[in-house]
This record gives C-alpha cells, structure tokens and sequence, in this order.
C-alpha cells in the first residue's frame, strides 16, 4: 500500500470512526484535487455531517457533480455516505 493510501486510510478512519471534522475535511479536499465526483459528494456528506468548515468551493464542486446525476443516483450516493457512519 503507497503512503498515499495509507494517509488516506487513516484520515477515513478519523472522520468515520471517531467524527474528526478536519479529517473529513481533508478527505474532501483530496477528492476535489484528485477530480473524483461520487467519493467527493460522500466526503462532502460526512464533512458537512461533522460540521467542518465548508468553503464556497466545496459547495459549487459538488453542485456541479450533482446537477449532472440522477435523483436516483443521488439518494443512493447519500445513502452510502450515511452506511459508512453507521459501521
């Protein structure tokens, strides 16, 4: 596993297991860098969850991502972001 990975893994753990605002933050962050569009709008559920500091950026990536998807889509991307809380 690269260190990327690794740092990944961890920041996932804080934001899931033990409700870290910034991890989740920083979870985000590194998805909008990276172009993801589905795995952003879960981090953006679980950051916006744990009331981390959401700038106007985040905001109008994941518009942009959802107004592009499915109501269908939508509910079920939301639906797994709330699963990973519930583990």
């Amino acid at each position: 596993m690269t260190s990327t990975r690794i740092e990944t893994a961890g920041l996932s753990q804080l934001a899931c297991e033990q409700r870290d605002a910034e991890a989740a933050l920083a979870l985000l962050d590194r998805s909008i860098a990276l172009g993801h569009r589905r795995i952003a709008l879960i981090r953006y559920l679980h950051a916006q969850y744990l009331d981390a500091p959401l700038s106007a950026q985040h905001h109008d990536y994941v518009h942009k991502i959802a107004e592009r998807l499915s109501a269908e889509t939508i509910v079920r991307i939301a639906m797994a972001a709330r699963s990973r809380f519930e583990q």
